[in-house]
């Protein structure tokens, strides 16, 4: 099956089962190499990632236990996703993730790094300050609400109401080695606080209090 051929069947679909949303779309460049960097609360993160209406060669880094997912794995296929081993520390992954990036093609990343249980932002993980400073690309942050019940709402025929904000492009600049370990973790909660500003509060979790949410938001309201 072709990539276009499948867009528009899950498209069909995914909007059919629930109700969708998606704003901010014209901050995504609609060509060239970006990484989007998102929160994840479910498995059909991606697939409404993938069916977004401004980039339909999204693509995205993808745990490889979803390998022993038949179907969910072939649809992950056919996107063109990378597999990434989450137990282990995955270069060939991330060099794959960048060369697929430098081709031009839209990479999605969960900077969390796994999926949240609680349904509030997790710690951020080095994952995506990585790939971004090696790449230089534009970062697009996005906000995912309403798949953390997605499921239990589907199986009691309930259709969910999910909701997808695309943020402003920031950049990162190039680690100073001298500074690696104190600008690695001020680049992730750069990229988690632009995350959290894009969803209501009661999904921002540890990030919180975190000043640099509360800046962005005070920002945001200036804005307005």
């Amino acid at each position: 099956m072709k990539r276009e051929t499948l867009y528009s069947i899950m498209h069909a679909l995914l909007t059919t089962v629930a109700h969708v949303e998606y704003h901010g779309t014209e901050n995504l460049p609609p060509s060239g190499p970006v990484l989007v960097v998102t929160n994840h609360m479910s498995r059909m993160d991606t697939m409404y990632l993938f069916i977004n209406p401004a980039r339909k060669d999204l693509t995205a880094l993808v745990a490889d236990k979803y390998l022993k997912y038949p179907i969910f794995s072939d649809i992950l296929k056919i996107g063109g996703v990378v597999w990434l081993d989450r137990d282990t520390a995955d270069f060939s992954a991330f060099r794959k993730a960048i060369e697929v990036i430098r081709s031009g093609v839209a990479m999605g990343i969960a900077p969390e790094g796994t999926r949240s249980t609680n349904g509030q932002l997790q710690v951020g993980k080095p994952g995506a300050v990585l790939l971004g400073s090696k790449t230089g690309v534009p970062i697009v942050p996005v906000g995912i609400a309403g798949t953390e019940d997605y499921f239990k709402r589907v199986l009691t025929l309930r259709r969910p109401q999910v909701t997808l904000r695309f943020g402003p492009v920031f950049h990162l600049p190039a680690i100073d080695r001298s500074r690696r370990d104190e600008q690695m973790q001020e680049f992730t909660d750069e990229i988690m606080c632009r995350i959290g500003v894009l969803l209501p509060p009661k999904y921002w979790g540890v990030y919180q209090n975190h000043p640099r949410l509360l800046e962005l938001i005070r920002q945001q309201g200036q804005v307005k």
